[in-house]
């Protein structure tokens, strides 16, 4: 499968990161920004996953994950997703913050991902450990496993103010109902979902139930899993994404999420400066509405 970099090539559309570094203070005031529904608190709607990108072990990687978050963080990024289901990636992320000294600037999100109160607590101390943070800004139940259990003492901790909020998450359409039904009938402050526009099972009833119920929504799989590069490899973007600010596939598709009133935020994950530079420039400028959002996807659906 094509790389995300042949993609950017074959279409000429690569965003310059140093251009976009010498910019960072004027870029900073341009981020667009959603409010987290209970508390009012604002997000740049751009954040930073890390899966499979941020798994790594070498100096050399750990560098790379340095300079990307050290970027994200000089751009206006805030939001940072980890698990520790995504292997050392808790661990490279705590380094990155203690080394570039970026505590105060993010807003530093993971997830407890185990079955049982006592386990879930250690399992979360030991990712407070990792990401070098005494307490979190957001924890969740990832795919929802033990979510009875875990959420109880999620809110204890919120209590404590060892958490900030708290979130369930999947990833898969199977599991859609699942997490419309903890959205609806709990009290909690974000669900993390996957949504793309080649992924929009969640815009029939999932998003609508999060806007209703005051859930900060975060988009996680926004390229389905690198899937749409394939899809549009060799394809130059059509003139009219500049109606809406996009100058590549990826803000293309970024935008196409962003547009929809339920999303708080959305995670793309990468190790390379351009691309998390090419990922930031989609939360600036204008959205589609909703008319060219149903232009976008015809267009998606004629190749």
């Amino acid at each position: 499968m094509p790389s995300r970099r042949a993609i950017l090539q074959w279409g000429g559309l690569a965003v310059g990161s140093i251009m976009l570094r010498r910019r960072a203070s004027a870029a900073n005031d341009s981020n667009i920004s959603r409010k987290i529904p209970s508390s009012g608190e604002a997000l740049p709607v751009v954040g930073l996953g890390s899966s499979h990108t941020f798994d790594v072990t070498s100096a050399a990687a750990q560098a790379e994950v340095n300079a990307v978050m050290g970027d994200f963080a000089r751009l206006g990024g805030r939001l940072v997703d980890s698990s520790p289901m995504y292997g050392a990636a808790e661990t490279a992320i705590g380094n990155a913050v203690s080394q570039l000294d970026l505590a105060k600037r993010l807003f530093l999100a993971t997830k407890v991902w185990t079955t049982g109160r006592e386990a879930g607590i250690e399992q979360a101390k030991e990712s407070m450990r990792r990401m070098r943070t005494q307490k979190f800004d957001l924890l969740q139940v990832h795919n929802l496993v033990d979510v009875d259990t875990h959420l109880k003492w999620l809110k204890e901790w919120k209590q404590q103010g060892l958490v900030r909020y708290v979130g369930v998450t999947h990833s898969s359409d199977s599991a859609h109902a699942s997490l419309e039904k903890q959205v609806t009938s709990r009290q909690l402050d974000f669900v993390q979902l996957n949504y793309s526009i080649a992924e929009r099972a969640v815009e029939e009833r999932l998003l609508p139930a999060a806007l209703a119920s005051g859930v900060a929504v975060m988009a996680n799989r926004p390229f389905a899993r690198a899937n749409l590069f394939e899809r549009v490899r060799g394809r130059t973007l059509p003139d009219w994404a500049s109606e809406f600010d996009a100058t590549s596939w990826a803000q293309f598709f970024l935008k196409y999420i962003l547009a929809h009133p339920a999303v708080t935020c959305v995670i793309p994950a990468t190790r390379d400066v351009k691309h998390l530079a090419d990922n930031m420039q989609a939360g600036r400028g204008k959205l589609p509405d909703e008319k060219m959002r149903r232009r976008m996807v015809d267009l998606l659906s004629s190749l």
